[in-house]
């Protein structure tokens, strides 16, 4: 899904993998999973990234973007099980295709 969003998302110095390699973690742990939180991570993202001329998505810009409570709330604990490796949102396989 995440490379799908990447395919559509215009920005002047996005790259293959900007979101599905570099934030996925990350976005699952924004998002708690919820594909609205996401999807609203992904859009206020892209506004400041226009806005502050960056052009690009990644950890340090989206620490400035603010997300919907109940995600921010359940962040935590989701963060801390990624950061011990407990969860991952990558895939298993090292095969991806892209949709």
């Amino acid at each position: 899904m995440l490379l799908a969003l990447e395919q559509r998302i215009v920005l002047v110095d996005k790259h293959p993998g900007m979101l599905a390699d570099d934030l996925s973690d990350y976005l699952f742990a924004r998002s708690t999973g919820h594909i609205g939180s996401l999807m609203t991570l992904i859009n206020r993202g892209c506004q400041r990234a226009v806005r502050t001329g960056a052009e690009r998505l990644d950890q340090e810009l989206m620490d400035q973007v603010r997300n919907d409570e109940a995600s921010e709330a359940a962040r935590l604990e989701l963060q801390a099980a990624l950061e011990k490796r407990k969860l991952t949102s990558r895939p298993r396989s090292g095969n991806r295709r892209a949709v």
